[in-house]
């Protein structure tokens, strides 16, 4: 059996899960019928401190609903040049919300209100002014950074007083409560709208959840709509959310800590380069480019061991740590990188 650590999205449904899908109690969603949809929709907004929360099939559907809430045809989004919502969702602030990005390169992930505030346009003849600031937490193509809360706050609180919103991409969130030992709602308390993927790191099937004012939710229900995203008896699906919210949450620290073991592990093979003390969370992104070996090549050399991880840019590499695989698998999978990256150095001596 492969060991896959492409990413925490490749978890399978536990039994508990399917029990629950089974015997889901159903109705017509897009009606507001669905009894199993309406008590997810209801505990993650009370788990995020927010009026209401939407039910979407995707993260990618979740944040392209909120850039529509709080913007509007013509304006900028400011947000990591690394982003999520920039890199890996298809342009849809454009095709959706008719915005364009502002991306500001950070070295850490982490949009600070320093960097921000110079990008900040007001309305002009000259140019699109800003309409929203979207930050990502945890950050995933900085290795699953966390946000300082007192980061999150100064930000909001300064882009509240020019009168701005402020998106937060929480697809990992649960990840960062469990690095910084607080709560969910703690975290995204000084934000306008959070989406969380159930779907990542709480590894039910499908589905994430968007949460902020009731005002703004109910409106957002009306995009899910134009979306696709009218799933009718959707209560099978909700129902292995309801176990990913409330049961998987626990299982966080475990991921964090297989994936701290890694990091350190890999610092110790040569060819390899990673900082070991930057890992905090479930991600590890580390260079192969010591070894001779593009990231695909290396890739490819570990599949054939029966490891499946993915190369991404600058010869660098990222793996994210799950339940579906346990202490066993990460140490099977470590001595697959380091027999790899030992053929590919001993071939170039």
């Amino acid at each position: 059996m492969m060991i896959d650590l492409r990413s925490d999205t490749v978890t399978r449904p536990t039994a508990a899960m399917r029990k629950a899908m089974a015997e889901a109690e159903v109705g017509d969603d897009v009606y507001g019928e669905d009894p199993t949809v309406n008590r997810l929709e209801e505990r993650a907004a009370a788990i995020a401190g927010k009026e209401a929360a939407l039910f979407v099939p995707t993260g990618t559907m979740g944040n392209t609903i909120a850039v529509k809430l709080h913007t509007r045809h013509g304006q900028e989004v400011i947000c990591d040049a690394r982003g999520h919502i920039l890199d890996y969702e298809l342009a849809m602030m454009g095709w959706f919300s008719g915005c364009v990005a502002r991306p500001i390169r950070t070295d850490d992930g982490i949009l600070r209100w320093e960097q921000i505030r110079g990008e900040i346009r007001q309305l002009d003849p000259h140019w699109a002014p800003t309409g929203l600031i979207a930050i990502e937490n945890t950050h995933n193509m900085a290795g699953g950074v966390v946000y300082p809360l007192e980061v999150i706050r100064e930000l909001a609180e300064r882009a509240h007083e020019l009168g701005l919103k402020v998106h937060m991409d929480g697809a990992r969130v649960f990840n960062a409560a469990e690095a910084l030992g607080v709560s969910v709602r703690e975290i995204v308390a000084p934000v306008d709208t959070v989406m969380f993927c159930l779907s990542k790191a709480l590894g039910a099937p499908v589905g994430s959840m968007l949460a902020g004012r009731r005002e703004a939710i109910d409106q957002g229900r009306l995009y899910r709509k134009r979306l696709g995203g009218g799933m009718r008896q959707a209560g099978v699906l909700a129902a292995a959310g309801l176990i990913a919210l409330e049961e998987h949450p626990k299982l966080l620290k475990r991921d964090h800590e297989n994936a701290k073991l890694m990091a350190e592990s890999l610092a110790r093979v040569p060819g390899i380069e990673i900082d070991p003390e930057k890992v905090r969370t479930n991600i590890v992104i580390f260079g192969v480019s010591g070894t001779g070996l593009s990231a695909g090549e290396f890739s490819r050399r570990l599949k054939e061991q029966g490891v499946l991880i993915d190369g991404i840019r600058g010869g660098k590499m990222r793996l994210v740590t799950h339940y579906d695989a346990d202490r066993a698998a990460c140490e099977k999978a470590l001595e697959a990188i380091e027999q790899v990256a030992a053929g590919a150095m001993a071939g170039a001596g």
